[in-house]
């Protein structure tokens, strides 16, 4: 298999814990269904979505040298708030040391967390598959799943406004990349769908 899929679950069920190992293969899977569903390389996604948490349990201090190490650019929001440096570092990660060159998939792992203007197919299905995996259990999830699976636009669209609120709830700095990702969904006529 052109991705060495069984070497990357090698590693990281050595380097993960039991929980988010499986939440990093149901990612993986939920991927390749939407890919299938929208036409994209099921592959492709599969491996995005397995190595999208491979920083998530590192300590913050590696987690920012691999952030800052790379050119991933990110914005000051994300410099200051820790819960998002494991995707720009995981963008990093997977490029320098599993060779990862493919800008896509270095992209869905980058912006799983924040999302940004101007996504990919596959970055929306990274992106949505890490909001609709099967152990995820918040209030609304099944809605979620069932506008991933209906329309993936108006999913992400959905899923930029739901992360917006929710970082403003808690008095937290908002990514830029997410404010300009929902305004980018709206200003196309892609509308957020709620209840």
């Amino acid at each position: 298999m052109k991705y060495q899929v069984k070497d990357k679950i090698a590693f990281l069920e050595q380097n993960l814990t039991q929980k988010r190992f499986k939440h990093s293969c149901n990612v993986a899977r939920a991927a390749k269904q939407l890919a299938q569903r929208y036409g994209a390389d099921q592959e492709q996604a599969y491996f995005a979505g397995l190595l999208h948490d491979i920083c998530k349990e590192m300590p913050f201090e590696e987690q920012k040298r691999l952030m800052l190490a790379g050119n991933f650019a990110p914005d000051e929001a994300e410099l200051h708030s820790k819960k998002l440096w494991h995707g720009i570092a995981g963008a990093y990660f997977i490029q320098s040391e599993f060779g990862v060159s493919d800008k896509s998939i270095l992209n869905a792992v980058r912006f799983h967390t924040v999302g940004r203007p101007g996504m990919t197919l596959l970055e929306e299905i990274i992106y949505i598959a890490d909001m609709i995996s099967d152990e995820r259990d918040y209030k609304g999830v099944t809605r979620m799943r069932k506008l991933a699976n209906d329309d993936l636009q108006a999913a992400m669209c959905t899923a930029l406004g739901d992360a917006i609120a929710s970082v403003l709830k808690k008095d937290a700095l908002v990514s830029r990349y997410t404010v300009e990702g929902y305004n980018s969904y709206l200003l196309r006529g892609i509308e957020p769908k709620r209840g």
